[in-house]
């Protein structure tokens, strides 16, 4: 009889034992996530990620890095996430630029919105327009006055094809109802150099990375991307108050991961990233850097981003832009 008991005992105690694991790995995240940012260091994309990363790790108590995996307009770190497991263990932290890859490459590798799980859309900021002090307009009425007039004077760069930058820019070629050169870049940081070294004249980009080389009069600041001045920057003005109404583009920051991810693992993660949102929010580190939080959820962003893609998209089309 005892025999009997004990034996009852070892089996269930042996049975529960060996469902634990299985419980533990059910509990996301039980290890570390990484996100992986496809662009270098130091960019808009970037200093966002790495503000959220921390405030992740302490929202759940295990590790959260950032990666950078930067390249091919952004695809090659796309790719990477695309491929990963759907566990929500590696998952994407890019720009509005993912999103274009198929209207603005040849040979996109990934449909960005058939091949990719979206997360959470956590925030938007200003663009700011730049110009080389070689040039003579005074604001960006004036420089579209005359790209219109000489538009062979005029060359603007961008981070990435498909880039909100590149988006603003081809919009300001439609009211300015002219053509310019539009130089593709590996990154922010060099654009930014030959605009201030007088080989491009113009360059428009995330208001936080282009600001600094702004008030240290190495470029010259012209105006903001939406209707209101940027609190980051309140002497800059808008480009309707530039004598160029109508140009309106954001830079807008989400998570994606790879198709076919658990529902809950990706209601978990939107709402760690709301979260950490607010605390930044309330800490002021986005309005250090020019970002407005927003807050919505998987099926909202997934609306919003097949919206703009199709806006996008029309906007590429009427100025005869060819995928690359």
């Amino acid at each position: 009889m005892i025999r009997s008991v004990m034996a009852g005992l070892c089996f269930i105690a042996s049975t529960w034992i060996a469902s634990c694991p299985a419980q533990a790995q059910d509990q996301f995240p039980s290890k570390t996530i990484r996100i992986i940012v496809p662009f270098a260091p130091g960019g808009g994309v970037d200093t966002l990620a790495r503000l959220l990363a921390e405030k992740m790790q302490t929202r759940f108590g295990t590790s959260v890095i950032v990666e950078n995996r930067a390249g091919a307009n952004g695809t090659i770190g796309g790719a990477y996430v695309q491929q990963s497991p759907a566990d929500g263990y590696t998952v994407l932290f890019s720009s509005n630029t993912h999103t274009m890859a198929r209207a603005v490459m040849a040979n996109a590798p990934y449909d960005p919105l058939v091949d990719f799980s979206p997360i959470a859309r956590v925030g938007e900021a200003p663009l700011l327009v730049v110009m080389s002090n070689k040039m003579p307009p005074k604001n960006l009425g004036d420089v579209a006055a005359a790209i219109k007039a000489n538009p062979n004077d005029w060359t603007a760069g961008t981070p990435a094809l498909g880039s909100p930058g590149h988006i603003a820019t081809i919009q300001l070629m439609q009211l300015a109802k002219a053509n310019l050169t539009v130089t593709p870049y590996r990154g922010t940081a060099p654009a930014l150099n030959d605009v201030a070294g007088g080989h491009i004249q113009m360059l428009i980009d995330a208001i936080v990375v282009l600001l600094p080389m702004a008030h240290d009069g190495k470029v010259k600041g012209l105006a903001v991307t939406t209707r209101k001045r940027a609190s980051i920057a309140p002497d800059i003005p808008t480009a309707a108050e530039s004598s160029l109404p109508g140009l309106e583009v954001v830079s807008w920051y989400g998570f994606w991961g790879p198709k076919g991810m658990p529902a809950d693992v990706v209601k978990t993660l939107n709402s760690a990233a709301s979260q950490a949102m607010s605390e930044l929010e309330r800490a002021g580190n986005l309005t250090a850097i020019g970002v407005d939080p927003v807050s919505e959820t998987p099926a909202e962003f997934a609306a919003y981003q097949a919206a703009e893609v199709k806006r996008n998209g029309e906007l590429l089309n009427a100025v005869g832009f060819k995928p690359q």
